[in-house]
């Protein structure tokens, strides 16, 4: 029997998170991506805490009128500024099941011009 798309991302999804784990030092960047909004969390998963988020919902990212790739690239810049600012300079990119192209791709890459080291 096929695997409806929500099962087959889990799946990937799974697999992705049995390799990749987030510390104090180098936390998890993970990203959530619906079908008008992007999330991104910066996770302690040893502490099981989420230390920073942003999101396109945000004041600053939502006032901007452009297309969602271009607001993923703003919400890159916000995590990276905010974790810059908190002393995080390192982090281990989840995409969450997710293919890397499109609005991951430029919200990673946003991330990276913005000072985050991945």
């Amino acid at each position: 029997m096929a695997l409806t798309k929500i099962e087959r991302r889990e799946r990937i999804k799974k697999r992705i998170r049995k390799v990749v784990s987030g510390t104090t030092e180098k936390p998890r960047m993970s990203v959530f991506r619906s079908n008008n909004q992007i999330y991104v969390q910066l996770i302690d998963d040893a502490a099981g805490v989420t230390l920073l988020s942003a999101s396109s919902c945000c004041k600053e990212i939502a006032e901007h009128k452009g297309n969602k790739t271009d607001q993923a690239k703003l919400v890159g810049k916000l995590i990276a500024e905010r974790s810059l600012a908190k002393g995080i300079t390192g982090v281990v990119f989840d995409r969450n099941g997710y293919l890397y192209h499109g609005r991951v791709k430029s919200l990673a890459d946003a991330a990276r011009e913005g000072g985050l080291k991945f």
